[in-house]
């Protein structure tokens, strides 16, 4: 074994071990913000294990998407809706946590099984390393799959466009409703102006 296969063995053995702990503290701490921390974990260490796997796109999607975006929304979420109430005592609660449990462990063995039964092969890296896979996807898209790519941002807009209207829906409806002699709600009333001449030495600035 070569350094390099070591340093992958060694590294993967890191990975799967900070996915893992991370994973069973997102579902066993009680406190809702530490499970969230933990759950940037884990997929901060599914984009390493995705790295391993020369799928550096993907690495870099995991990150941008799950870790930049999902991860960080649900931490905005609880901090802003969170009101520090106590769980609720659910009476037989013991049954739903024995049915978790059962379909946890027939889960772990079904992957252990898996894992144990599949004759795993480390090949040896020969030659020129393979083209990166950034560049693989990006010549697919400006290329065969350019006319779907676009057709598939014209969507994202359209469905962002959406959301906003829909989010604002109320502000829309109070605004067509109010008549163009009242006065909205959301603006001040002007001052009265008094024209004041410039000679005017009565005026309460001069006094």
């Amino acid at each position: 074994m070569n350094l390099a296969e070591g340093v992958q063995l060694v590294s993967f053995g890191i990975l799967s071990v900070m996915m893992i702990a991370g994973a069973l503290g997102v579902v066993l701490f009680s406190n809702i913000v530490y499970s969230a921390f933990l759950l940037c974990g884990v997929f901060t260490s599914i984009a390493g294990l995705y790295l391993l796997l020369n799928a550096d796109f993907v690495a870099a999607a995991q990150v941008l998407i799950y870790v930049g975006a999902v991860n960080v929304l649900i931490l905005f979420a609880i901090m802003l809706v969170n009101k520090r109430e106590d769980f609720r005592v659910i009476s037989n609660a013991w049954v739903r946590q024995v049915a978790t449990a059962v379909v946890c462990a027939g889960l772990f063995a079904l992957l252990g099984t898996m894992v144990v039964s599949t004759p795993w092969a480390i090949v040896p890296i020969t030659g020129a390393p393979a083209e990166s896979s950034i560049v693989t996807i990006a010549k697919h898209f400006f290329t065969d799959y350019l006319l779907p790519f676009e057709l598939a941002s014209l969507f994202l807009l359209m469905a962002m466009v959406g959301a906003i209207v829909l989010a604002r829906r109320d502000f829309f409806a109070d605004e067509l409703s109010i008549k163009p002699s009242e006065t909205p709600a959301f603006s001040l009333p002007e001052r009265p102006r008094e024209l004041v001449s410039a000679g005017d030495v009565s005026s309460p600035e001069t006094k």
